[in-house]
């Protein structure tokens, strides 16, 4: 059994407009912008980042906005709903906030006795707001107080279409069963960082999920560091999984395997982090670019759609 993942460390997701995108997280959820920058394997893309002030593994959400990409078809082998940490007893306050913002939100008790906040993103991508005594502290520069604002990610549910191979691989990856009811099983990692839960609701008769504009692109989990992430990679491919070697993104190194169930595993090293370019009281305000994009600055500067602040 693998021992050094400690939780999330990002999601990765699609979006059909860049700025409108940028709104969302920046506006209404109140997030910090940390890194605007491009795709590695598009650089005509936006890559966004948005999280805590510096970006803290465990609540970061990103983005490629490809303009005008089709809106994605929701089913099995994907990442059913992104779910972020609320304090308790702010539900009500957040449906009003969300609301004030053309945004519907629906309250209800989740599977395991939480309290969720369900909504939709621009391109109705699924998220849900879960009240939970989490000790991480929020970015309060997008004008939400420190008793309200999000701490990061709670959770995130899993929709793989196989009859137990995913929660296979997770138990092999160091998560513990929880709880499991409604047909949902509840794992967590014990000891890890707080986003530490993944939930599982296979669907072995699902259509297959579509990807695109409002769909989880891959989920990543956090490693310490390089040396870590190497004995993880060691352990997935002795056991059978075909992982890429080590990649460079700048902000922490990734290793990548699709899971049976369909889903794009990333394992991410919490270092060097967003702050190695650029001083971290002004994270995320210009463009930067992978060095191997560089030369392409004025072009992307051209022709890339501005987004605001």
């Amino acid at each position: 059994m693998i021992k050094h993942i400690q939780g999330l460390h990002h999601v990765t997701s699609i979006a059909s407009d860049p700025r409108a995108n940028n709104a969302f997280f920046t506006g209404p959820l109140g997030l910090r912008r940390v890194k605007k920058t491009v795709n590695f394997d598009a650089p005509d893309v936006y890559h966004l980042y948005y999280g805590d002030e510096v970006g803290t593994p465990g609540g970061v959400m990103t983005y490629f906005p490809f303009p005008n990409a089709v809106r994605g078809r929701p089913g099995g082998g994907e990442v059913g709903t992104t779910r972020f940490s609320i304090p308790r007893g702010t539900a009500r306050a957040w449906a009003d906030r969300l609301s004030g913002s053309g945004v519907t939100a629906s309250e209800s008790t989740g599977p395991f006795g939480e309290t969720l906040l369900s909504f939709s993103g621009p391109d109705g991508d699924a998220f849900a707001l879960v009240e939970s005594d989490d000790p991480r502290d929020p970015w309060t520069g997008g004008g939400l107080s420190a008793d309200m604002a999000i701490r990061g990610f709670h959770s995130a549910l899993l929709r793989p279409r196989d009859n137990g191979a995913t929660e296979e691989l997770l138990r092999f990856m160091g998560y513990e069963e929880v709880d499991r009811r409604n047909g949902v099983l509840r794992l967590a990692i014990g000891g890890g960082n707080a986003a530490n839960v993944i939930d599982v609701e296979t669907l072995p008769a699902a259509d297959w999920a579509a990807q695109g504009a409002g769909s989880v692109h891959h989920i990543a989990f956090s490693v310490k560091d390089r040396q870590t992430q190497d004995a993880v990679r060691k352990a997935l491919t002795d056991t059978g999984y075909r992982v890429t070697p080590p990649i460079d993104r700048d902000y922490f190194w990734a290793i990548y395997f699709r899971t049976p169930g369909g889903i794009l595993f990333e394992v991410a090293t919490d270092a060097p982090g967003f702050d190695r370019d650029e001083d971290r009281a002004h994270l995320g305000e210009t463009l930067k670019l992978p060095r191997q994009h560089e030369h392409l600055r004025a072009q992307l500067e051209r022709d890339l759609q501005p987004i605001g602040e």
